[in-house]
């Protein structure tokens, strides 16, 4: 739900945990916490991809509370997708990092200025290999210099301990050395991956 966080009247997006529908493959009451721990992922790129995102107290306990995007009128997401824009280039190298089982379209929010961000990341991090997404375009292209230094600064952040002690309050121990393992295949093999043969490749409703 949007609502109006004060002071200062900024609209953000609400996600109390208590309105969570089970998931088969996700434990219940932890998809507002993988919210949080995908913006804090997106941090660590340095790239803005995802809206600042927190857990706080509100109307129906603990949830994740999200700056509210207003996207670009004039902004062609199927277009985009169709093209393969550039600008889904991070987003891919941001998806492959947290396993991210749920990229849709409608998830894709572009804003005047040509920025693009992107929102629903409650189904991540899973330990099984999971990537579910409409951006397959680039799979098994090298990652270009910026990529692979965002990939970097996941790895540092990840071995100094802030980001891994940032992310263990928000998810498993497994889920994060899983991370940490994941970031360093990518960076070890040097190009964007594909998807796993025994899961869906494609999110479906796609948007």
């Amino acid at each position: 739900m949007v609502v109006v966080v004060r002071p200062g009247d900024l609209l953000a997006v609400w996600k109390p945990t208590r309105g969570e529908r089970p998931l088969f493959d996700f434990p219940i009451g932890t998809l507002t916490r993988r919210e949080v721990a995908a913006y804090l992922v997106s941090e660590a790129l340095g790239w803005g991809i995802v809206p600042p995102t927190i857990l706080r107290e509100g109307p129906f306990g603990e949830g994740s509370l999200q700056r509210f995007v207003e996207i670009d009128p004039g902004a062609d997401v199927v277009a985009m997708l169709r093209a393969a824009n550039p600008r889904l280039r991070r987003i891919a190298v941001f998806d492959a990092i947290v396993n991210n089982t749920d990229r849709k379209g409608g998830h894709l929010l572009p804003v005047r200025g040509g920025h693009l961000y992107a929102v629903d990341h409650g189904v991540t991090f899973s330990v099984v290999p999971k990537l579910r997404t409409l951006l397959w375009a680039w799979e098994g292209e090298p990652f270009d210099d910026a990529e692979l230094a965002g990939l970097q600064r996941v790895e540092a952040a990840l071995a100094t301990g802030r980001l891994a002690v940032q992310l263990r309050d928000l998810l498993s121990e497994a889920e994060v050395q899983a991370t940490t393992e994941r970031v360093g295949a990518l960076l070890d093999a040097g190009v964007f991956p594909g998807p796993n043969p025994d899961w869906p490749a494609i999110p479906w409703p796609p948007f």
